[in-house]
């Protein structure tokens, strides 16, 4: 678990404000407290999985006051879903480590990430039908993409990923964490 310090460095558990309508039309706040689907992973140390909120093609506002993350069986929306997500990568030395177990990372990635951990390749890249907001919250990522395409992203550099195939890598010997927004996308018909 990372810990809250001076350096600024993102902790396990982050809070969730959430704001409602409340009567005669003032706005108020529904929920104040820790994000309720964090996933702590056992077999990659480092590695929290946090899914802040989510929406739905049917949302409607105002908020009905239940928690729709709670609700979500898969970490890769539809068209017009959403799911917002804060995300801590170890170093990549974690995957390296002789007692690093990929059969057992990639069974309790499955159960943490429904419907994302299908799509991951061996060597980690992935792909999804989402349009993808971010912003490194801390730390140094890599954003890899084909034929050794790569771009490093430091502190409050932002990115938007476009349904392209990627990976992360932590390149660093420190944790690094990314706040981003996926946006389900329909696919268009394209031929290069």
């Amino acid at each position: 678990m990372v810990s809250e310090n001076s350096s600024g460095r993102v902790p396990a558990h982050i809070r969730r404000v959430v704001t409602k309508h409340g009567s005669q039309g003032f706005a108020g706040f529904a929920e104040d407290g820790a994000v309720p689907r964090t996933d702590i992973f056992r077999t990659i140390p480092g590695l929290v999985s946090r899914m802040v909120w989510s929406t739905s093609a049917s949302t409607t506002i105002p908020f009905d006051g239940a928690d729709p993350t709670s609700q979500v069986t898969s970490f890769v929306p539809e068209p017009g879903e959403t799911r917002f997500l804060v995300l801590t990568f170890p170093p990549d030395s974690v995957f390296m480590s002789p007692d690093f177990d990929g059969p057992a990372a990639m069974a309790e990635n499955l159960a943490v990430s429904p419907g994302l951990a299908e799509r991951f390749e061996p060597d980690g890249k992935h792909q999804t039908p989402t349009v993808d907001y971010g912003i490194v919250l801390d730390g140094e990522i890599w954003m890899e993409l084909d034929d050794g395409n790569e771009a490093c992203l430091g502190q409050f550099d932002a990115f938007v990923q476009n349904g392209t195939r990627h990976a992360w890598r932590n390149k660093s010997d420190r944790p690094a964490t990314i706040a981003v927004v996926l946006v389900g996308a329909r696919t268009a018909d394209t031929t290069d």
